[in-house]
């Protein structure tokens, strides 16, 4: 997954964030995790819509400005137990790790996902690479 890391890294930095999210926690690290933990990008946006953030998610995905989210939604929509693990695996408190998320978030889907849809085939590697291939060339042009 170095390409994807890379990928990440290049975004959070372009947003003028740092890619720390501090205690040893590397966001786009924390990112990644999340997504594959939860079916990749599509599943990842289904449970934002499914508790209620459709608006918000909808907007990371679109082509127009993205809506933003805040730490306690984050939390909302990822369930303390998930969230609290994932913390945990990085070392971090889960209320930074939301934060750190509804800061970048909504950026690192709206980068992935530049044709304004979810890709067809989340699973698919091909699809995959073709993002992430799209997300490359519009970062470094």
């Amino acid at each position: 997954m170095g390409l994807f890391d890379s990928v990440i890294g290049s975004v959070l930095n372009n947003m003028g964030g740092s890619a720390q999210a501090g205690g040893g926690g590397d966001i786009m690290q924390m990112v990644m995790a999340l997504t594959q933990q939860n079916g990749g990008l599509a599943g990842l946006v289904e449970m934002f819509n499914k508790s209620g953030l459709s608006e918000q998610a909808a907007s990371w995905v679109g082509n127009g400005a993205n809506m933003p989210v805040s730490a306690a939604q984050i939390s909302q929509a990822l369930g303390s137990g998930p969230l609290a693990d994932l913390a945990s695996k990085f070392g971090i408190d889960p209320a930074q790790l939301s934060g750190s998320l509804a800061q970048y978030l909504p950026e690192v889907v709206n980068q992935l996902t530049p044709q304004g849809r979810l890709p067809d085939n989340t699973g698919d590697t091909d699809a995959l690479g073709q993002g992430l291939s799209a997300l490359a060339g519009k970062l470094f042009g």
